[in-house]
């Protein structure tokens, strides 16, 4: 058995990169806890696997305004993070289980990320890294990825 076709515990190392068309946003876990709440992970793609990726300033900015500007939209956000490859984020909610309404939350936030004009917490006393940051950057891939809002409930070409 090639280490391809062994089922791994991570869910998106079991996820053929090479068969999905970015972008995209899809439900990527479920997890119950013991007192019933739910929580699901969604992969937010912004960028074909292998073939692109967001610059880092880019990514850092994003990933600070979806945070922020998220939770004006719901209350149920528990995270959203970038993933390593630079190619998108993974987004949590809690007991939220409508997929129309994350991506109308979504769309959302990447409308105030265009009209934002500076990166939340872009300091040294709330942000480890500061010096990274970019809002033109982050600015543009919002746009980008809001001028595919069609595309985004197709995962695979």
């Amino acid at each position: 058995m090639s280490a391809t076709e062994k089922k791994m515990n991570v869910e998106s190392f079991n996820l053929d990169h090479t068969k999905v068309k970015a972008p995209f946003v899809r439900l990527a876990g479920v997890k119950e806890g013991i007192n019933g709440d739910v929580i699901r992970k969604y992969d937010i793609r912004f960028c074909q696997p292998n073939k692109e990726h967001l610059e880092m300033p880019a990514i850092h900015s994003l990933e600070h305004m979806m945070a922020e500007f998220s939770r004006n939209h719901s209350d149920r956000i528990v995270d959203i993070s970038p993933m390593g490859c630079q190619t998108g984020y993974y987004l949590a909610l809690i007991n939220h289980d409508n997929y129309e309404d994350v991506l109308d939350i979504l769309e959302k936030t990447l409308n105030d990320v265009l009209v934002a004009d500076e990166v939340p917490a872009c300091n040294e006393v709330q942000c480890g890294w500061a010096a990274s940051h970019s809002l033109e950057s982050a600015k543009k891939a919002a746009k980008e990825m809001l001028e595919k809002r069609s595309e985004w409930t197709t995962v695979f070409s």
